[in-house]
């Protein structure tokens, strides 16, 4: 009887209770900034913006979202990069590595280009995709950007360009770095055309990026937090061998310095570029979408 009682009494089980308990992945997300666990759908109604005020990462199709629904058209969808240095390294493989992130992400390429209507007004697009290769630069984003801005030089409409990269795109190598001279050189055509170029930088915007096209804009509008420079903030420590400011590369660090020209919550962004291209391009906002070759076609991506 002793015995009896000193048992460690077996974990009672049902099939029916255990399948109750499973719960549905992805109904929850981690703040990365302030920790807070966040319903997935309370966190999308607030624009994927925490309440600490920290704007998590938006996917190219998310972005879309910021202009007229069902407005945009995709262009140069066939321009497909190439594995022209047959590039492979110890951790590497080009190629593969472009096959799973193309079949990851169904995009091609880190950039989607077309065009679009913000309340109406006509507007050209360019929109890296992070989940590229990190929003990478090659020869094809090169290329579709340049042709992306001079359709805008053609039509008659602003560029915006919404810009989330690490870089030029080191498995092309010179191929991309390339593609810094051809975007602004691109950019000095529309330029001529006195039409207006709109850069929004979100976390991150590096390097050979940010030193071209990203920077070389009539206004640039940053994001809260978001991460903008050069050489990243540990590279440039070890370099001079002094400790940076906590804030040092943040967008509000860049405004304080004339880095950027505005710092803009992701709630007021639709209605700051509106208001934007009706002060520097109200031709734009005249146009109707047939005017500017917009087709009011449902969205595809994949």
């Amino acid at each position: 009887m002793k015995e009896l009682f000193r048992r460690t009494p077996g974990r009672f089980t049902s099939a029916r209770r255990d399948a109750d308990q499973q719960i549905p992945e992805n109904l929850w997300t981690k703040c990365p900034a302030c920790g807070e666990i966040t319903y997935v759908r309370q966190l999308n109604d607030q624009l994927k913006v925490c309440k600490c005020g920290h704007h998590m990462r938006l996917s190219v199709a998310e972005w879309l979202q910021l202009f007229d629904r069902e407005s945009f058209v995709e262009e140069d969808r066939d321009l497909a990069p190439v594995d022209a240095l047959q590039f492979v390294s110890a951790k590497d493989n080009y190629a593969q590595k472009l096959r799973e992130t193309q079949a990851a992400t169904g995009m091609n390429d880190a950039l989607l280009t077309g065009r679009a209507t913000l309340d109406g007004a006509a507007v050209q697009l360019a929109i890296s995709n992070w989940e590229f290769i990190g929003g990478s630069m090659g020869s094809v984003f090169g290329e579709r950007l340049a042709r992306a801005t001079e359709r805008a030089a053609e039509r008659g409409v602003p560029l915006i360009t919404i810009t989330a990269t690490g870089g030029a795109r080191q498995h092309e190598g010179v191929l991309s770095l390339m593609q810094m001279a051809k975007t602004n050189m691109a950019l000095t055509r529309l330029s001529a055309a006195r039409q207006l170029h709109i850069a929004l930088l979100v976390d991150p915007c590096y390097a050979g990026v940010l030193a071209s096209y990203a920077s070389v804009a009539d206004v640039i509008i940053a994001e809260p937090g978001a991460r903008i420079g050069f050489a990243g903030r540990r590279v440039i420590e070890q370099t001079i061998r002094q400790k940076l400011p906590a804030s040092f590369q943040t967008a509000e660090f860049l405004l304080e310095h004339g880095m950027v020209d505005m710092v803009t919550p992701r709630g007021e962004l639709r209605a700051t570029i509106r208001r934007l291209i009706g002060l520097h391009a109200p031709a734009a906002a005249q146009l109707s979408p047939s005017d500017a070759g917009v087709l009011r076609e449902p969205l595809r991506l994949s």
